[in-house]
């Protein structure tokens, strides 16, 4: 169960969906143009879990966050494809 003050961020195409989703996640496409614009958006004191397909585009969101000023940032390893291994 994810705490109040920690965010599931999904850093994928929308079109990445069909691959999974983890419940409750909110999806902001690392790849779409108006990805610094909603980040700007987000509360920076909440903690961010944040992922991908496979783990490497959350890293570069997690490192763009940090240059943002947010603090409490994780990147779930092996991406949404390691989630589905653990939870299918």
């Amino acid at each position: 169960m994810v705490k109040e003050d920690t965010v599931v961020l999904d850093v994928r195409t929308p079109q990445e969906e069909v691959e999974g989703v983890i419940p409750n996640s909110q999806l902001i496409n690392l790849m779409g143009n108006s990805f610094s614009e909603e980040i700007d958006k987000l509360d920076k004191d909440k903690t961010y879990l944040v992922f991908c397909r496979s783990g490497g585009r959350s890293v570069t969101a997690c490192k763009f966050m940090a240059s943002k000023g947010f603090t409490r940032l994780y990147n779930l390893l092996g991406g949404i494809q390691a989630w589905n291994t653990r939870h299918i």
